[in-house]
């Protein structure tokens, strides 16, 4: 991708690439006797979101992962009790920040940068995600994927924040620890910077757009961000 002049939007992505989904582990280990199967249930959340907008559908991405839940109950057999559900949202809505994230958005806002962020997770009632997070204060705005009914990478959902942020979508960096959502930024005309967290990596295929930032946590994408886009 070009080399923009301008110091872009950074636009981030906030389930895993911010929030710390592992604090859904225990709820997984008692269920299914086993924390590994949170990697199993976000791998079907993600494939059954994009299945859905692939078919043009959309149901809140809340009611997918309960849905997805009670999918693999059935594939493994687990009895789940309407208690499980409600400890699955109560979980989903109280993630904490990794601890690299506060000190990497104090370096962003303090270097200039403008910040939002960009979640498959409908927008709710206060106080949001984010808020109860400690980190809605970084952020000018937080957009939600329902505004156009489609999941990400559908184009749509980036050219929601352009649209609305009154920019071009080559104004915007999508920060995300999934390689299918820095790909799907990038083709729609973003640039795109991947934070390789823990179960996550770039997949060596001739034909996948690479990231044009690359980093194994937070800060040192960070450093990278000022150093291409930062102030002189």
């Amino acid at each position: 991708m070009t080399e923009h002049r301008f110091a872009p939007i950074i636009v981030f992505d906030v389930n895993e690439t911010l929030l710390d989904i592992t604090t859904l582990e225990p709820l997984f280990e008692r269920v299914f006797g086993d924390r590994a199967v949170l990697r199993e249930w976000f791998a079907q959340l993600i494939l059954y979101s994009q299945t859905m907008t692939l078919s043009g559908r959309y149901s809140p991405f809340g009611e997918l992962g309960v849905g997805t839940l009670r999918m693999l109950a059935s594939i493994h057999d687990t009895a789940l009790e309407a208690s499980d559900i409600d400890e699955l949202q109560e979980r989903m809505s109280t993630m904490p920040a990794h601890p690299d994230v506060l000190p990497a958005l104090n370096s962003l806002r303090d270097a200039g940068f403008r910040l939002v962020t960009l979640s498959n997770s409908a927008s709710g009632s206060s106080p949001s995600a984010l808020e109860r997070a400690g980190l809605a204060e970084f952020f000018e705005r937080s957009f939600s994927v329902e505004a156009v009914g489609k999941f990400k990478p559908a184009p749509e959902t980036y050219q929601l924040v352009a649209r609305e942020l009154n920019v071009e979508m080559a104004d915007l960096l999508l920060v995300a620890c999934h390689l299918w959502d820095t790909a799907g930024a990038q083709a729609a005309g973003c640039h795109g910077a991947l934070l390789t967290r823990p179960h996550n990596a770039l997949l060596p295929v001739a034909e996948m757009p690479m990231p044009d930032l690359v980093a194994a946590e937070l800060g040192g994408l960070t450093k990278q961000i000022i150093q291409r886009w930062g102030r002189p």
